[in-house]
């Protein structure tokens, strides 16, 4: 009997800042492959991970978050798909002071695109969305109402009351925090033109602490 065939989609930045909180920074050297292998049913099979984000501009951020990508893409099953990172003013409106901040864009909606395609195209039998961002939810509804099973996972710490009421259950990944202690990524990890890339020096302090 043929295996069914998973597509996991990720909402970068939304599964990052979870791993910020409660010391989970020692888990940003994380295969993602490894981690949602981990989470498949003996009658199940990860096709793929699909890994949504967009580039940083923070210099010392970039190199690290590049670092990350090009562990993960020596994985075929690692998909990232990069949407983008804008700078926008920001004003205090107590203070008046004014700073720099950065948002995300595009990410909702190219995951949500992507999971109505794969289910409409049969590319996968099953769609896991980990995300905690509500904006998920009219493609998960699309999905759902063709038949297309849909599961949501909150990434660590990250809640949405309105995803969680869609679901009999929602995984919430900070319970098996085993499974990411086993799916760190060794510290070297070569690359397919062979160059050794290492963990970033910051990361891997945050594994001793």
């Amino acid at each position: 009997m043929d295996k069914q065939k998973v597509i996991v989609y990720v909402d970068g930045f939304n599964f990052y800042y979870g791993l910020r909180k409660n010391r989970w920074r020692k888990y940003y050297w994380l295969d993602m492959v490894r981690l949602f292998e981990s989470f498949m049913r003996p009658n199940q099979e990860l096709v793929a991970v699909k890994y949504f984000s967009a580039r940083v501009e923070d210099d010392g951020k970039s190199l690290r978050q590049n670092a990350f990508f090009q562990a993960n893409q020596t994985n075929p099953k690692f998909k990232l798909i990069l949407g983008k990172y804008l700078r926008k003013n920001f004003k205090c409106k107590q203070c008046g002071f004014l700073n720099d901040t950065y948002e995300e864009k595009e990410s909702d909606v190219r995951i949500a695109t992507q999971v109505v395609a794969d289910a409409f195209r049969k590319n996968c039998d099953i769609s896991i969305v980990v995300s905690a961002d509500s904006d998920m939810i009219p493609a998960m509804e699309l999905a759902i109402e063709e038949k297309h099973p849909v599961f949501a996972y909150f990434p660590p710490f990250q809640r949405s009351s309105a995803i969680a009421s869609m679901f009999t259950s929602v995984i919430r990944m900070e319970r098996y925090e085993s499974r990411f202690r086993k799916s760190l990524l060794p510290d070297t990890v070569t690359l397919r033109d062979g160059y050794e890339l290492t963990i970033p020096e910051k990361w891997k302090a945050y594994q001793t602490m």
